[in-house]
């Protein structure tokens, strides 16, 4: 692992608050996750979760707080904030009429990444996700689990230190949902942080080093399994409860 991990916070928010009308869905929302770390940010339907991570992105601008990526203000340096990270949403958008090795070296020019670079990074990530030999077809013909292989290598492209994903294993069968695992277990060996979603409580269970449970806009725990478990005490069952139960126990009415 490279000397990323504990040289900075990856990822730094404090006091982020969004409001829809008379909906507040993100209500001063406090969250530090350090470098080199796979963190799952996890909540019922409706939490603040997605609204969270697009103010992350800076694709949603915040009624309150700030958020920092690897020191930089997200509202301040926006460009040095977003060159170091890579935001995949839950339904990527493609372009269709280009090829999986066309559309990476668009992207890649997108930033900025030098030609002599982008060709040789697109074919080590084409590889890495089992789409090389699907280089030269057009990814409006692509499954569902191929298009998400290609969108997470389009998010990858530029070689950002963090990633921010929203449900990026919805809709992909067992083969491409395991490739994709272990793209992002790999990448965060090297040093780099992943920051994600899902609604499937095993895989944040298995991947995740350290857990945050949104309800209604706020941090209610965060931690590692075992803290978690703690936390939730009796509610979650047993010492050896799985993340679903200490889950439910946190965020089920009493």
């Amino acid at each position: 692992m490279n000397d990323l991990k504990g040289a900075a916070q990856a990822l730094s928010i404090k006091g982020l608050s969004k409001n829809f009308g008379a909906k507040r869905a993100v209500d001063g929302l406090d969250l530090e996750i350090p470098a080199g770390e796979f963190h799952a940010l996890l909540g019922p339907n409706g939490a603040g979760k997605t609204t969270t991570l697009r103010m992350v992105a800076g694709l949603l601008k915040n009624d309150a707080g700030s958020v920092s990526v690897y020191g930089h203000d997200i509202g301040l340096s926006p460009a040095d904030a977003k060159r170091a990270m890579a935001f995949l949403p839950d339904d990527p958008m493609l372009y269709g009429k280009l090829t999986a090795l066309e559309y990476l070296e668009f992207v890649a020019g997108l930033w900025g990444v030098p030609a002599a670079e982008a060709g040789p990074r697109a074919k080590e990530l084409l590889e890495w996700l089992e789409l090389w030999d699907n280089r030269d077809q057009y990814s409006e013909g692509f499954s569902r689990g191929m298009r998400q292989k290609l969108a997470l290598a389009g998010a990858m492209i530029h070689s950002p230190r963090l990633m921010i994903l929203d449900e990026p294993l919805t809709g992909l069968d067992a083969r491409a949902a395991r490739s994709v695992k272990d793209m992002l277990t790999d990448y965060v060996k090297k040093g780099n942080t992943v920051v994600l979603t899902t609604h499937i409580l095993e895989i944040a269970e298995r991947l995740a080093e350290r857990i945050s449970i949104i309800l209604d806009g706020r941090i209610i725990a965060a931690g590692t399994l075992d803290e978690l478990r703690s936390r939730a005490g009796a509610a979650a069952g047993p010492s050896g409860a799985t993340l679903e139960d200490v889950f439910l126990g946190l965020t089920e009415p009493a």
